[in-house]
């Protein structure tokens, strides 16, 4: 790998690692996000589960899921039929705050 190529590597890693930062913040900085990550610390739940425990219609849930998702805060799984959301390691912020 020549010098060009290391170069170009170093800087797409690090304007990558800045977009995923910047994903990461915008999916925790918010109140109703971070609801939804302290449900999930309970353990892995269905979208009706999510939707009793904090309270919020599952249209708005599921967008906001989907903000944590791209956050790398939640994962969506398929188990048994179901679709459940998980925290990920990322998503364990909420222990923290």
């Amino acid at each position: 790998m020549g010098i060009m190529e290391r170069e170009r590597t170093i800087a797409d890693s690090v304007a990558e690692t800045r977009r995923r930062h910047a994903l990461y913040l915008k999916a925790v900085n918010h109140p109703l996000r971070r609801r939804i990550l302290e449900a999930l610390r309970e353990g892995d739940a269905t979208l009706e589960e999510l939707s009793s425990k904090t309270e919020l219609d599952e249209k708005t849930l599921e967008w906001h899921l989907g903000v944590l998702e791209h956050g790398f805060c939640v994962e969506r799984v398929e188990e048994g039929g179901r679709t459940l959301y998980r925290l990920t390691e990322e998503g364990r912020v909420i222990e923290y705050l």
